[in-house]
């Protein structure tokens, strides 16, 4: 059995402050990623320059990938904080920890105020959502809007409320402003399916064809969208409608493939360290059909899964917009985990990769495999893990092992304890080695440019932090004669270029002038 969390007001407390722990502890620590968070960053940086904030551009060409509001988000950051990761990352982090009170918000009125603890823990530790509540992408709003409309979708078919029901058109609206249709489809196809499961066809009709909630959808999505058709005429269509949205489902689109089971093995590494008690919940599925909200997150789950899965474009961080569910389900059967060392191993696994990760790292630097480019930066591993990355891991794992070993507390006790000791590890550590190794050399070689004060182009790397970090539009193209490039190292001609800067697989080179 597991105890009884809501008793004990400190353990509460501390459960509170947790998503505040993992979405905002040294939110500015790493470098922006390239490619999502450069390019996300940068587009907003140059709505500041270009003065105008109806359009997105990428290093001055058009930006069609995602609708307007993460940009007006992001440009508060920016204007609060000016260009620096903490700002661009900023809404991201608000959302998640706003994603984690409302799964317990939620929880609480449906499972009681201890499951309503444990699914915030998950939710504030699952490694996934932890990855997109740091990110300066569209995904941890996305994720926040789906859930909320989907919480009050819920509200409403239990208790056949009116509010709630509008507030879904809010929550859907704000949804395809900052993703598009997805936003629409997730939320209409899951109460279609839970109304069809229960023969309740009028009542989703009834919910679906509100004219009010459309006409407050239309208010908050039509004024954008309308401007962006208008500006941008058939390269808007092109652009985002067909290319961003239509062509990443029926095709493959940057090279994102994946088979038609990639989501069955992503969606229990997303959820490290909960992986073991997610496989024990998938046991009580044909009970929890019975329970009309807990068939309705199974449904929320399940279509998420199936939906991404037939889709040609696969990424992670698609199969997160029905992580929502599984945290609740996951807290809600927490009592019946058994053999606590099946459910130890994965985050005492991953706890131990964090120690060696240096080592990995530096073993694939040496290979043959791969990309050239990313062999070269996973080089400068081991230059960039000091003595406290190494004492942080190490005592990490100990400290997890000795409480597994020796503490006496309950089974779910012990994996909260060793979720923290994951996210604290990730926060302080990990997630700034990773960010030095892989972005490091790019945010330096900015550094570098800014110094010397002259026109630089991007050439052969794709790396919008790049302009992010030096403040100023990178031309995607050759560099002419005596002009500057940042490039990869790997693709530097033998003749005609001088190399000025070099680290990892990014280097700065001058074009020598024609004779």
């Amino acid at each position: 059995m597991t105890s009884m969390l809501s008793r004990n007001p400190a353990l509460v407390a501390l459960i509170l402050l947790l998503p505040l722990v993992s979405f905002f502890l040294r939110l500015g620590g790493a470098p922006l990623f390239d490619v999502d968070e450069g390019a996300f960053s940068e587009a907003t940086r140059e709505m500041f320059e270009r003065g105008d904030f109806m359009s997105t551009y990428l290093n001055g060409e058009h930006r069609f990938d995602k609708p307007i509001l993460i940009y007006w988000l992001q440009a508060i950051g920016y204007l609060l904080f000016g260009a620096t990761e903490w700002a661009f990352r900023l809404p991201s982090a608000i959302a998640a920890a706003a994603w984690s009170y409302a799964t317990w918000y939620f929880a609480r009125q449906r499972f009681g105020p201890d499951t309503a603890l444990a699914a915030l823990v998950v939710a504030a530790t699952a490694i996934g959502p932890f990855a997109i509540g740091r990110a300066a992408t569209a995904d941890a709003l996305l994720n926040l809007l789906l859930a909320l409309a989907l919480f009050d979708a819920w509200r409403h078919l239990e208790s056949g409320a009116r509010a709630p029901l509008l507030r879904t058109y809010v929550w859907i609206g704000l949804g395809v402003l900052t993703k598009g249709p997805i936003a629409l489809i997730v939320p209409g196809a899951v109460t279609f399916l839970y109304c069809a499961s229960r023969g309740e066809w009028k009542i989703w009709l009834r919910s679906v064809l509100d004219p009010i909630g459309w006409i407050m959808l239309a208010v908050l999505v039509v004024p954008w969208y309308a401007a962006a058709l208008i500006i941008h005429g058939q390269n808007f269509i092109d652009g985002f409608i067909l290319k961003h949205n239509v062509e990443r489902f029926t095709g493959t689109l940057e090279g994102h493939a994946g088979s038609l089971f990639y989501y069955i093995f992503a969606v229990p590494l997303l959820l490290l360290p909960w992986t073991s008690p997610l496989l024990a919940a998938l046991r009580n599925i044909r009970s929890d059909a019975g329970t009309g909200v807990r068939r309705f997150l199974w449904i929320w789950a399940g279509f998420v899964v199936v939906f991404f899965s037939l889709s040609g474009t696969k990424l992670p961080h698609y199969v997160l917009y029905g992580a929502t569910p599984l945290f609740l389900l996951v807290a809600a059967h927490r009592e019946s985990l058994r053999r606590a060392w099946l459910h130890f191993a994965p985050p005492t696994a991953l706890l131990g990769l964090f120690v060696l990760l240096p080592l990995v790292f530096k073993l694939l630097s040496t290979g043959d495999a791969g990309n050239a480019y990313y062999r070269a930066q996973l080089g400068e591993a081991f230059a960039e893990a000091d003595w406290i990355y190494f004492a942080v891991t190490l005592g990490g794992l100990l400290l997890w092992l000795g409480i597994a070993l020796r503490v006496q507390a309950t089974l779910w006790t012990k994996m909260m304890i060793v979720a923290t000791i994951q996210v604290l590890v990730l926060t302080t550590v990990v997630v700034p080695w990773v960010g030095n190794v892989l972005q490091g050399p790019v945010k330096e070689a900015a550094a570098f440019v800014r110094k010397l004060d002259e026109p630089v182009v991007a050439w052969r790397l794709n790396a919008p932090s790049f302009s992010v970090y030096r403040e100023a539009v990178t031309p995607s193209r050759a560099p002419e004669p005596g002009e500057l490039a940042l490039t990869r190292v790997d693709r530097i001609p033998e003749t005609d270029y001088e190399t000025l800067y070099r680290k990892g697989g990014v280097a700065v080179v001058r074009r020598q002038a024609e004779n």
